[in-house]
């Protein structure tokens, strides 16, 4: 039979997780995810498939991040008509988030044809509808039930606990005999606000393959991420400032208005307006209001769940106009928009309104990528251009490491040993050359007979 594993992202760099599991006679994609950063740098990479997606028998999801499931709508485009498995918040995320991606495409697109710079790189990956259609091909799967693919072909998803929906993939093979085949997906740290802790599929797994992103660096504690984030609201509005906060619609603008709402509530952060402006972000809240079911029940406010992410602070903005009033909007505030990385969105109006400002902060809450806007800006680069115009920043640039939704080394270890029964094969993927290099290490120490990092393209027989 033939059993065998081949990255085509994620595979020494973060973005654009696509993993192919060829087993029991069938195809599996492991996550369609899009690659990010500058877009001449990934335009390629998203756009040639290395293989046909007609060809492909299933595909399983991990969770609706951009750089898990933004490549689902070019299968579709490109032929792709079978299953899309996920669990059930993943499905409701993915109507969201995935319209969202073809509709920055399109207008960054004809932004761009306007102002005569428009490129062979910058025509969409894929069209609206082709994002609609995934929808029709999402199957949800909710968590510990196990699903056959096919005869001798099963999974089943686990609680990552990295966003709402997130899974991990504990994948059977009995074809000629047993195999085991598990995915972390992307693992989340134990205490973040709303969701539950990750759940580690344990026992014996003959093939792991596992998520670095922060495995050479410990985070801040979540309680002190907290803590740092009412200091720099408190400093900031003190000298009349705002705070500009990039953050991923989907999970980090959630979790940023729950700390923000408990700050509030504890007296910890003066009464400024809270807008988060981001079309996305709404409705990716309102997926949040429809799974109170996966909510982690130990937080303090989840018995009013109801008001969680609604308090008198906070405005959603969905209306462009609205959201360019901000621009004209006097004294202090916290605006928090989209996109994470400062690739596109809102967020990049802002920086160009505000960021010349030095009573401003802008403060980055989540993983800059190598290669956006968002790690310049991050490294100290203050020339920037925005819109093919040059902005000087004086706003000081501020981090809080504490928000991320990834474990860092001590906890990946934790979820590595939690495993339980021997590992004997591990690839360490979605991570940069010394996080992945610390994983491979990690994964040594806790006893993994097999350790590898591939490269993109790469193939392996796991027979």
């Amino acid at each position: 039979m033939t059993l065998s594993l081949t990255f085509h992202g994620a595979a020494g760099q973060v973005t654009g997780s696509m993993h192919l599991l060829e087993a029991a006679g069938a195809r599996i994609l492991l996550d369609s995810g899009l690659f990010q950063g500058h877009r001449k740098e990934v335009h390629d990479l998203n756009q040639n498939l290395a293989f046909d997606p007609r060809r492909i028998d299933f595909v399983v999801v991990s969770h609706a991040h951009i750089d898990h499931i933004g490549r689902l709508p070019l299968l579709v485009n490109r032929g792709y008509h079978g299953p899309i498995f996920s669990t059930p918040a993943t499905r409701d995320l993915c109507a969201v988030m995935l319209p969202d991606a073809a509709n920055i495409q399109e207008k960054d697109f004809e932004l761009l044809t306007r102002h005569g710079k428009a490129s062979e790189e910058s025509q969409p990956l894929y069209r609206l509808v082709d994002a609609i259609a995934v929808q029709d091909l999402i199957e949800a799967i909710p968590y510990r039930r196990v699903h056959h693919l096919r005869k001798n072909l099963s999974f089943e998803y686990l609680d990552a606990g990295h966003i709402l929906g997130s899974a991990s993939i504990d994948m059977r093979i009995t074809e000629g005999g047993s195999h085991r085949l598990v995915f972390s997906g992307d693992i989340g740290r134990k205490g973040l606000p709303i969701i539950r802790d990750p759940e580690a599929p344990s026992g014996p797994i003959d093939t792991l393959i596992v998520e670095s992103t922060y495995a050479n660096r410990v985070h801040d504690s979540v309680q002190g991420a907290e803590d740092r984030l009412g200091e720099v609201v408190r400093r900031a509005a003190a000298r009349g400032g705002k705070i500009l906060i990039p953050a991923f619609a989907l999970g980090r603008i959630q979790e940023i208005v729950y700390a923000l709402h408990q700050l509030f509530r504890t007296d910890r952060i003066p009464g400024i307006p809270i807008y988060i402006d981001s079309p996305l972000a709404v409705d990716a809240t309102q997926v949040f209001r429809m799974h109170p079911e996966i909510f982690d029940r130990r937080e303090q406010l989840m018995d009013r769940a109801g008001e969680l992410f609604d308090f008198p602070l906070v405005h959603y903005i969905r209306d462009v106009n609205d959201s360019k009033a901000l621009n004209r909007l006097q004294g202090p505030a916290v605006i928090i928009a989209a996109s994470g990385m400062v690739e596109s969105g809102r967020i990049l109006h802002h920086i160009r309104n505000h960021g010349e400002d030095h009573r401003n902060i802008i403060l980055f809450v989540g993983f800059q990528a190598e290669g956006t806007l968002g790690r310049r800006i991050e490294d100290g680069v203050k020339d920037v251009k925005l819109y093919g115009e040059p902005v000087t920043l004086k706003a000081e640039i501020e981090r809080i490491d504490g928000y991320s939704a990834h474990a860092d080394r001590d906890e990946l270890r934790s979820w590595v040993r939690s495993l339980g029964g021997p590992v004997k094969r591990a690839f360490a993927v979605h991570g940069e050359a010394e996080a992945l290099a610390a994983m491979a290490d990690i994964l040594r120490e806790e006893g993994v007979q097999e350790v590898v990092i591939p490269k993109l393209g790469e193939s392996f027989n796991l027979g």
